[in-house]
């Protein structure tokens, strides 16, 4: 007699937001409590674990102001998991729904850096490790913590040849943005979306069945 353990949708995707939480932050207090701003650990020729801080969005891009960031981050996981609640049972593949929560465990590990992270650490400096500390004695009010990122790939670079106009003598590294697991998580998933469900992105809330019907109706 074979036991066949099947989750449901709302639960498969609510185990996988909690774990990519949990490797996401285990990852990033790691990195915050033991290593210096900017210090690096050499892996590979071609992967580093390189410490830095950024106060905007995903791989370092800086855009408006901090509070206004974080409240767009809240506000865009609100709206995910309000879709992800609406879709779940309705015929989505299963592998389409879990890039949904993965889009959700990736922008809600960066919020947590962003509302929590300030208050509770003291600032990280090229020269100093930072420390827990007393809530309200970190190095930034609520809402206003930097994201930690550490994830550093150059896998390819050179120098441009000089008579080269506009770049040339420049050195040029592919792929020179730091990230970190979170961000990893949703451009996964996007990538995954486009290539194998972005007719899922076609059916609505309602499901592939009810856009067929409409398909059909409107022939």
């Amino acid at each position: 007699m074979k036991l066949k353990l099947k989750l449901s949708e709302g639960r498969m995707a609510a185990l996988i937001v909690a774990i990519c939480l949990i490797i996401d932050q285990v990852i990033k207090l790691a990195v915050k409590l033991n290593m210096r701003l900017y210090e690096s650990i050499h892996v590979t020729d071609w992967f580093y674990i390189y410490f830095t801080e950024n106060p905007g969005m995903a791989f370092g891009m800086e855009i408006f102001g901090k509070i206004f960031l974080t409240l767009f981050r809240i506000i865009a996981v609100g709206c995910f998991v309000y879709y992800l609640y609406k879709i779940r049972g309705k015929g989505f593949p299963r592998g389409y729904i879990a890039c949904v929560a993965l889009i959700i465990a990736g922008a809600a590990g960066n919020i947590f850096d962003c509302v929590f992270y300030g208050p509770l650490f003291s600032e990280s400096t090229p020269y100093a490790v930072s420390e827990m500390v007393s809530w309200g004695d970190g190095y930034a009010p609520l809402l206003k913590g930097k994201v930690v990122d550490m994830f550093y790939f150059p896998l390819v670079e050179w120098n441009w040849p000089d008579w080269l106009p506009f770049v040339g003598g420049e050195h040029f590294i592919f792929f020179s943005p730091i990230f970190n697991f979170a961000d990893a998580c949703i451009s996964c998933a996007v990538i995954a979306v486009l290539l194998f469900y972005n007719k899922c992105m076609n059916w609505g809330l309602e499901g592939p069945n009810h856009a067929a019907d409409e398909k059909g109706a409107s022939k």
